[in-house]
């Protein structure tokens, strides 16, 4: 039997020789893909790290590094601060949402078969109890699970399970609700945090229906404490606009 080391190196000779082959046959060798890089983004591993120290492994930071593609507008707008800012804004209401990365899942089974719109055409072909709340801003919902899917090029209506399955993937839906969504308020985060409306009106366009206008203080608070530490850790303060809603 191959040991480790042993079976390693003749999966290398193997390779090499393929590789030769394909070359000597006037083929193209395709190199492995490499991994997005993080370089550019106002958040290093390190600081990740320390605002998510109990995380689920689900949740990588490589993963989040794939999905910035998709967004490219997302923190990379205006100046560093404001740049830092808006990393910092989402990834505190993320925190809130998922109890510090640590459920990629809503954990409220019985909410299951709520999320599940028959007045929409298309309905729900994955089962009615299939759009519960998944990833770093919990989407839900068969028209969200729709809406993100045909942006992204990804059919989640069909197989919604992709976002608990794929970090790239459920950092994706979290930048398409960030990005594109007004959700209960009147702009998008982005827009909120890159024009100087302050962090308030993104817990609005988050869950304003339960949090704002002087509802549920606890709530609301976590966010803006969260959005504290996570602007200290990347070394700028909470800029304009209002903290609250």
């Amino acid at each position: 039997m191959f040991q480790p080391r042993a079976l390693s190196r003749v999966r290398s000779r193997v390779l090499a020789v393929l590789s030769a082959a394909a070359v000597a046959c006037g083929l193209a060798v395709a190199a492995p893909a490499a991994p997005a890089s993080a370089a550019g983004f106002v958040v290093s591993q390190a600081q990740f790290n320390q605002m998510f120290p109990s995380r689920n492994s689900f949740y990588t930071y490589q993963g989040l590094i794939d999905a910035l593609s998709a967004y490219p507008a997302f923190a990379h707008t205006g100046d560093n601060a404001t740049q830092k800012r808006e990393a910092a804004a989402l990834l505190a209401n993320v925190s809130h949402e998922t109890g510090g990365l640590r459920y990629v899942v809503e954990q409220n089974t019985a909410n299951y078969q709520h999320y599940c719109d028959s007045s929409q055409p298309y309905g729900c072909p994955a089962g009615t109890a299939a759009y519960y709340g998944r990833g770093p801003l919990q989407l839900s919902w068969n028209f969200n699970y729709k809406a993100a899917g045909d942006a992204l090029h990804i059919d989640l209506l069909h197989n919604p399970w992709a976002v608990e399955k794929d970090p790239a993937t459920s950092w994706k839906t979290a930048l398409w609700w960030w990005n594109t969504q007004n959700g209960a308020g009147t702009m998008t985060g982005h827009d909120a945090m890159v024009n100087g409306r302050g962090f308030g009106e993104t817990i609005r366009n988050i869950n304003g229906d339960l949090e704002c206008n002087g509802k549920n203080p606890d709530e609301r608070n976590d966010r803006i404490n969260l959005y504290k530490q996570f602007v200290g850790m990347l070394g700028t303060d909470v800029g304009p606009g209002n903290l609250s809603c």
